[in-house]
């Protein structure tokens, strides 16, 4: 675990950093440099890109990380894996391209129905998918050679950082709003470029143009994959394209923000699983099932922990987080709660999607995996005319808890290894606990002080119990020896 346990750390500091950043920008200056209606539309125009993105890598990100280790001993078949690996986008995004130029008047009415400010800008999102397609591509070459730090810096922080700056050029009216879009663009195309340049510096890809062995089984998985990438997505940003076309722009930026407050639960698991997913991937290669139970429960209980406290801070500290914004936003405040269950949920699984991507048994997971995409669109349908943004919510989270229920399940039945200890219980039982204790204690100060004072007791609290009970061993030894180092300084 040294490499997962060094690369993760690194890796959680450059998501954290990103993430506080893009707390800066999506609570305070997404919400006062912009209109709602133009937050709307840029959170729209992201999560179209990014619902069209696995489509156009065609699985080559998850297919790299999951055969190229097989293709190691051979240089030869190395190359030609390599070749084959990056240029095959190309014959998706070559035609998609043609299709969308073609057909582009009626692509546009299809998307601007309910917003006509979307109009001029559908052609923005066929590019930032086209950037971020290949940006995966690239970050996956690092990932396999066991580099992922600066390619987690470019994929979390980098972004944020020139939104950042972008968002200040529009408050001094150095630029308009129309120029922070064509600027977005902009942005990701120089991420996709300085990612390539990272990539080569690490290994420099050597061309070889001939199909590698065994290129049926890459096709059949990458095109399999495809399937299972979009029903990641679609899961995650679905709900706001469906808000985009049933509702009006603006509950687009209101579900933005309640979204982003809980994806902070996932963060310790983004930057985790850049390092695990080759390991597991490794690992099912060398079909070594005793490390990769071991892999299976260590990921899920740290992450589980490190999920819950975050949890923790968000649900108890809500309602004084929400003071401190614009008041037409404080209607997300259910959003956050079941949007935070539903990533909570993910944590809890640890390692589960490394498992099933990189087995021989992902066709299967593939199925289940179509069906609830299609349950997650119904129950948009369904609930966002009704509830409005809730409605998405409550969609998201039964598609969540469904969706990881039933991959658990499936590792269970395929190789008999499960992510649960009784560490589990006992973290759920401290989190509800916990939650239930502070959620409705309340200082008598500014909601900037009473979030650090709730934070400071909570998380105290909450890291003595896990200690003291020994929850995690990876935990306690890393904060143990944390103290030591600290104490030995002094």
């Amino acid at each position: 675990m040294g490499v997962v346990v060094s690369q993760t750390f690194k890796n959680t500091i450059y998501t954290y950093i990103g993430f506080a950043i893009g707390a800066v920008n999506t609570l305070f200056l997404y919400t006062n440099f912009l209109t709602d209606e133009y937050y709307g539309l840029v959170g729209y125009l992201l999560s179209t890109a990014n619902i069209m993105m696995p489509l156009l890598t065609f699985g080559v990100q998850n297919s790299l990380v999951k055969f190229y280790s097989s293709y190691m001993n051979n240089q030869t078949q190395e190359k030609r894996f390599t070749t084959f690996m990056l240029l095959l986008p190309l014959f998706v995004i070559v035609p998609v391209g043609v299709i969308g130029f073609l057909g582009y008047k009626g692509i546009t009415q299809l998307l601007s129905g309910q917003n006509e400010i979307v109009e001029q800008y559908v052609w923005v999102i066929f590019l930032l998918a086209v950037f971020m397609a290949y940006f995966e591509v690239f970050f996956a070459w690092t990932k396999v050679h066991m580099k992922s730090v600066s390619g987690n810096f470019l994929k979390e922080t980098f972004n944020r950082l020139v939104t950042m700056v972008l968002l200040f050029l529009v408050f001094l009216k150095i630029i308009s709003v129309h120029e922070f879009i064509i600027g977005l663009a902009w942005m990701h195309l120089a991420r996709v470029l300085l990612m390539g340049f990272v990539a080569y510096r690490i290994k420099k890809p050597v061309f070889e143009f001939s199909l590698p062995d065994n290129v049926k089984d890459v096709l059949k998985y990458s095109s399999l994959i495809i399937l299972a990438g979009s029903i990641a997505v679609i899961l995650l940003d679905v709900d706001k394209f469906m808000i985009g076309q049933y509702l009006t722009i603006e509950n687009v930026a209101f579900y933005n923000v309640a979204v982003f407050i809980a994806m902070v639960i996932i963060v310790p698991s983004r930057a985790m699983h850049q390092i695990t997913y080759p390991m597991t991937a490794k690992l099912l290669n060398e079909k070594n099932m005793k490390e990769l139970a071991i892999l299976y429960k260590k990921s899920s209980i740290t992450l589980y922990i490190i999920g819950g406290l975050i949890f923790l801070l968000i649900i108890t500290n809500i309602n004084e987080l929400y003071k401190v914004i614009p008041g037409q936003y404080s209607g997300g405040l259910a959003v956050v709660l079941l949007i935070s269950l539903a990533k909570l949920s993910e944590n809890i699984v640890g390692n589960n999607n490394s498992i099933i991507f990189n087995s021989n048994y992902y066709r299967m997971i593939l199925f289940f995996g179509v069906i609830l995409a299609i349950i997650t669109i119904i129950l948009n349908i369904l609930f966002i005319p009704l509830w409005g943004i809730t409605g998405a919510a409550i969609a998201t989270l039964t598609a969540f808890l469904v969706y990881n229920s039933l991959k658990v399940y499936f590792v269970w039945i395929k190789f008999k290894i499960h992510p649960f200890l009784k560490s589990t219980l006992h973290t759920t039982l401290t989190i509800i606990f916990l939650s239930l204790s502070f959620y409705f204690w309340e200082f008598g100060f500014h909601p900037v002080i009473n979030i650090i004072l709730k934070s400071s007791l909570l998380s105290i609290l909450f890291l003595f119990i896990v200690i003291r009970f020994n929850f995690s061993n990876d935990i306690t030894h890393t904060l143990q020896n944390f103290v030591k180092r600290k104490s030995n300084k002094h």
